[in-house]
């Protein structure tokens, strides 16, 4: 238990704030804190837990602030090329508005969404079960929010090869082929979750394809490790593969979508997100790209009771 405790002066460290503000907190009651033999000592899980708790706090506050200004969104999540150019067009059409976004993975935007962290979460999570995409994940990744899911786009993703494809790849059977190296999504990714789950269905061990365990987070970093010769196979959007001018193999059309709270989706910056969606400008911008679906763009589909 005493492992546990902090002095003043650990604790001061570990917040990294004078001794002197620290007896000010303790004297306000702003710290969790006991007294031992006349010394004040701080047990370190409740100073994590105040520190989540301000920081939740001060994080609410400011997007309190900015909503109510018609200012800044917080995103994290997926990621996907077009979703980069879709948030280019929204500064240029509505410069009143921005989208600040983190590429976190589909399953760490959902738990930021939960915690109170972000104000939208992007994900392309695959329930195998049903076939559906992220709905089936709300209630073990959102408990605690009335979630709205807004569908983005429809996607191709797939494999993708150095180019000319030399080793030959038709699926993810060649992936144990001795010289082919993987790069991978990082755990928790939709791109991941996909992935594992076509290699469960092909009985293909994780532990015999070379390059498994070596992860990057966004469809670029894939295509870009294939381009420099550091991998020769990777899983990444038909974009990349077009841009880039790799092979690329379709393995799933899958369903790109944001999701935020209720009381978010009125929000005048994400209605203005919705209309940039589905504008003309836009579209003639990622129509070269090729197979991406706009017939589900900024439906809701799914509103939490």
């Amino acid at each position: 238990m005493l492992e546990e405790m902090m002095s003043t002066k650990q604790v001061a460290k570990y917040l990294g704030i004078h001794e002197k503000q620290v007896y000010s907190l303790v004297r306000a009651k702003r710290i969790p804190s006991t007294r031992i033999t006349g010394k004040w000592v701080f047990p370190k899980r409740l100073i994590d837990e105040w520190i989540e708790t301000h920081a939740k706090q001060r994080l609410e506050n400011a997007r309190e602030r900015s909503a109510h200004m018609g200012g800044a969104l917080l995103a994290c999540g997926s990621n996907d090329p077009i979703l980069d150019m879709l948030q280019t067009t929204m500064k240029k059409a509505y410069p009143e508005f921005l989208i600040l976004s983190a590429n976190t993975g589909s399953t760490e935007g959902l738990k930021a969404l939960n915690s109170g962290f972000t104000d939208l979460a992007w994900s392309h999570l695959l329930d195998p079960k049903s076939g559906q995409y992220n709905i089936p994940f709300l209630p073990t990744y959102l408990p605690d929010v009335k979630a709205v899911v807004v569908n983005l786009f429809h996607r191709e993703l797939g494999l993708i090869m150095a180019p000319e494809n030399p080793f030959g790849i038709k699926g993810f059977e060649d992936l144990t082929k001795k010289g082919i190296r993987l790069i991978n999504r990082q755990k928790g990714s939709g791109t991941r979750v996909l992935l594992d789950h076509h290699l469960k269905q092909a009985k293909i061990p994780s532990s015999k394809i070379e390059g498994y365990d070596k992860e990057v987070y966004t469809h670029f970093e894939v295509g870009l490790s294939i381009l420099s010769k550091e991998a020769n196979a990777g899983v990444a959007t038909i974009a990349i593969a077009k841009l880039l001018g790799l092979p690329f193999i379709p393995i799933a059309h899958e369903s790109f979508d944001m999701i935020l709270e209720q009381k978010t989706f009125f929000h005048k910056g994400i209605q203005a997100f919705i209309e940039v969606l589905n504008s003309k400008e836009f579209r003639q911008k990622v129509e070269p790209m090729g197979a991406y679906d706009f017939k589900d763009s900024g439906k809701i589909v799914y509103s939490a009771n």
